[in-house]
């Protein structure tokens, strides 16, 4: 039985089918652009997740054809944090809404994470991806850090995720290269484990999570914690401080807007390094 507890128009949609928790980015007018709101909502799912003894998996996907074209700027930066009336004190810390995220899915979360990428991951929506424990695409996705093209670094936990899933040579050649990988590429490095053909898509990628959530309970979540501690940083915590810090200083750089000129204008940005 499926349970919507979102309506349509909301930019988060939350869906129990069975034992799993389907988590849906809805902001398809922009291909599913993380805004500050939209980030914190998933901190708290992933919170509610963790608490709740009936919900054994969680999905996370997107809706409309794209999984995240990254962080929506136009609404302020995810990395610095939410605010407004909306977003409680415990969100604005700062590792920021984007850091807390990253706790969330990896560490606080100890249900499985199943991500299902659809269309595009772009910047902080592959990095979002990249924090899944598990990661199917469709046959029709597309896979850009983006980061550097903005003219800043990694946040996201990006920089500690990529390279444990591809190695550290693969990983700064894929954030700082600036190609775009398709689905078969991304299975042959290992970014996904899985690619499914676009017509079926939405329907393998639920059969998956309810094949994840049939295991016994005990099992997948002392199986996650372990395993989550395995390059695991002493000081993670620390280093999405910095991606955050870092990441806003480049964006408000001389660099970061010559950044966003080039690609308004499509051409080559002129760098100068301040």
């Amino acid at each position: 039985m499926t349970d919507l507890e979102s309506n349509s128009d909301s930019d988060l949609l939350v869906e129990n089918v069975g034992d799993v928790r389907i988590l849906r980015l809805n902001r398809p007018q922009k291909k599913n652009a993380l805004s500050d709101r939209l980030v914190v909502g998933l901190v708290r799912e992933f919170r509610e997740a963790a608490r709740d003894a009936d919900v054994r998996a969680v999905g996370i996907t997107g809706q409309g054809g794209a999984f995240s074209s990254g962080a929506d700027l136009s609404g302020g930066n995810p990395a610095a944090g939410a605010d407004g009336p909306d977003h409680s004190r415990d969100d604005l810390d700062d590792l920021g809404a984007i850091g807390r995220l990253v706790m969330g899915m990896r560490i606080e979360c100890d249900k499985p994470v199943i991500a299902g990428v659809d269309g595009i991951a772009i910047g902080a929506g592959f990095s979002v991806a990249m924090c899944a424990d598990i990661r199917i695409a469709s046959s029709t996705a597309r896979f850009h850090p983006g980061y550097a093209r903005a003219g800043t670094s990694p946040d996201g936990g990006l920089s500690w995720t990529l390279p444990q899933a591809v190695g550290h040579e693969r990983a700064m050649r894929l954030m700082l290269e600036q190609e775009w990988l398709d689905a078969e590429q991304a299975l042959a490095i290992g970014l996904v484990g899985e690619v499914v053909d676009v017509d079926g898509f939405d329907t393998a990628f639920r059969e998956y999570c309810a094949k994840i959530a049939e295991v016994a309970p005990l099992a997948a979540r002392q199986t996650k914690r372990l395993v989550a501690r395995v390059g695991l940083p002493a000081d993670l915590e620390s280093i999405l401080r910095d991606e955050v810090s870092y990441a806003v200083r480049a964006l408000n750089s001389e660099d970061g807007d010559e950044a966003v000129r080039a690609i308004i204008e499509k051409r080559k940005p002129n760098f100068k390094g301040r």
